[in-house]
C-alpha cells in the first residue's frame, strides 16, 4: 500500500463523513436515526486500515486461474514490504480513530446545540407575543392621542345646577368610545390595510369609489395610493376627523342619507367593511338596494364581514356591543339578488394560525390502523372548518 492510497483512504472515510453529516436532519420528529447510524457502522469499518489485505482475483475462470498463479507472487511481495506499509498502516489507523472521534463530538455537539434552541423555543414565543402585544397597545394609545390633541379644551365648569328627577333622554351617539374600542378590537391600520389590500384590484376600473363605513381610512388610503378616486363615509365624527386630518375625502353622517342624496348610476364601485352586520333587517335591505340604484352597469360592490360559520370567529362579533345580527353568506348572496345584481361571489377569508387549529393525531404505523386513520383525519377537518374556519368573508357583487 503506497502513501498516496493511504490518503485516498482518508479522503474517502472523510468525503462519507460530510455526506452523511450534511444529509442527517438534527431536528426532532426527522425518524429513527437508522441511516446515520448505519452510515457511522460503514466508517468504523472503514477506518480499520490493515495491510494484511485478502488475494482477490477478478471475475471469471480466466480471473479465478490468474489469481491463483499470483498468489504466491502477492503473498512474497507482501512479507518482504510489510516493514514499510505496515507503519503508515498504523498512522492511517490513527488518524482515522481521531477522525471519527471528532464527528461523533461534533455530532453530541450539535444535538445539545439543537435542544438548548428547542429549550429557548418557549421563550422566544412568549416574547413574540409579548411584542406584538405592546406595539397593538402603542398603536392604541397613538390613535387615542391624537383624536384628544384634536378635541377643543374643556369649557371652565359651569355653577352647580339643581338635580333633577327627570331622567336624561336617552343619547343618539355611541355609549362608548367606539374609536379606541376599534383600535383595540380591529388591530393597527398597518394590519388592517395589509388585509384589504387584496381588494384594489376589484376596484380598478369602478372609479369613483364610496367606502360606507371607512373607519380610519385604511381603504382609502390604499385606493389613492392605486390612483383610483374615492370617497368615504361614517357616522363617527372621530373616524371622520381622523380621516380627513390624512388628507381623505371623509363625509361624516349616516350611510344611508348619503347614498339616498347621491344621483343614481353616479358610483362604480362601493366598498363596506365590517358595516352590515350593524344593521338590522329593515336598514340592510334599504342599504344595498340604494347601493344597486347607485351603482352604474358594470359596478362593484365589496361587503366583508364577520363569518358566522366559523365558532371561533363569533368571538369577534360578539366583542362588538354595536352589532345587530350575523349575517351567513347565503342570506346577505340573497338580499344582493334581489335587489339586481347579477352575479355574486363568497371569499372566505383570515384563517386562524396555525397553532389555534386542531393538529393531526398520529396512529400506529400499519394497514390496520388506515380506516381508523382515515376517520381521524376527516373528524378534524370537519371540527377545523367548523369551529375553526376563515374569521371574515367577502360578498364581492357586479352589476
Amino acid at each position: 500500500m503506497t502513501e498516496e492510497r493511504a490518503q485516498a483512504d482518508t479522503a474517502l472515510i472523510i468525503s462519507r463523513l460530510e455526506d452523511e453529516l450534511g444529509r442527517s436532519r438534527l431536528v426532532e420528529g426527522d425518524g429513527d436515526g437508522v441511516a446515520p447510524l448505519a452510515a457511522r457502522a460503514e466508517a468504523q469499518r472503514l477506518a480499520a486500515v490493515t495491510a494484511d489485505r485478502p488475494f482477490l482475483s477478478k471475475p471469471g475462470f480466466v480471473g479465478r486461474v490468474r489469481g491463483v498463479i499470483l498468489v504466491p507472487v502477492k503473498w512474497v511481495l507482501r512479507k518482504s514490504m510489510r516493514w514499510y506499509v505496515e507503519p503508515l498502516a498504523a498512522d492511517q489507523r490513527a488518524f482515522n480513530s481521531s477522525v471519527l472521534t471528532l464527528a461523533d463530538s461534533l455530532t453530541a455537539r450539535i444535538e445539545t446545540v439543537r435542544q438548548e434552541a428547542q429549550a429557548l423555543m418557549g421563550p422566544i414565543a412568549e416574547v413574540r407575543a409579548e411584542a406584538d402585544r405592546l406595539s397593538t397597545l402603542a398603536a392604541e394609545h397613538d390613535d387615542r392621542l391624537v383624536r384628544v390633541e384634536r378635541r377643543p379644551a374643556a369649557a371652565a365648569p359651569a355653577r352647580q345646577q339643581p338635580v333633577s328627577l327627570t331622567p336624561p333622554p336617552e343619547p343618539t351617539a355611541q355609549p362608548f368610545d367606539y374609536f379606541a374600542f376599534e383600535s383595540r378590537m380591529r388591530g393597527p391600520r398597518e394590519l388592517i390595510r395589509e388585509r384589504q389590500r387584496e381588494y384594489v384590484d376589484d376596484f380598478r376600473n369602478a372609479a369613483p369609489v364610496l367606502d360606507v363605513g371607512c373607519g380610519r381610512g385604511e381603504f382609502l388610503a390604499l385606493l389613492g395610493e392605486a390612483g383610483i378616486e374615492a370617497k368615504g363615509v361614517d357616522l363617527d365624527p372621530d373616524m371622520a376627523a381622523f380621516c380627513r386630518e390624512q388628507g381623505l375625502d371623509v363625509h361624516e353622517g349616516d350611510a344611508l342619507g348619503y347614498l339616498n342624496d347621491l344621483p343614481e348610476e353616479s358610483l362604480g364601485g362601493i366598498f363596506a367593511a365590517q358595516f352590515v352586520e350593524h344593521l338590522k333587517p329593515g336598514p340592510l335591505t334599504a342599504f344595498i338596494g340604494l347601493a344597486g340604484s347607485r351603482l352604474r352597469s358594470g359596478g362593484v360592490m365589496v361587503l366583508e364581514t364577520i363569518n358566522p360559520l366559523s365558532l371561533f370567529a363569533l368571538r369577534n362579533y360578539f366583542a362588538d356591543l354595536t352589532h345587530a345580527q350575523p349575517l351567513i353568506p347565503d342570506t346577505l348572496s340573497l338580499l344582493v339578488k334581489e335587489a339586481g345584481f347579477d352575479r355574486a361571489e363568497v371569499r372566505f377569508l383570515n384563517e386562524p394560525e396555525e397553532a389555534q387549529v386542531l393538529e393531526s393525531v398520529e396512529l400506529p404505523p400499519g394497514p390496520e390502523f388506515d380506516p381508523a386513520r382515515r376517520a381521524l383525519e376527516s373528524n378534524r377537518a370537519r371540527l377545523n372548518q367548523v369551529v375553526f374556519g376563515p374569521q371574515d368573508y367577502a360578498l364581492v357583487a357586479h352589476r
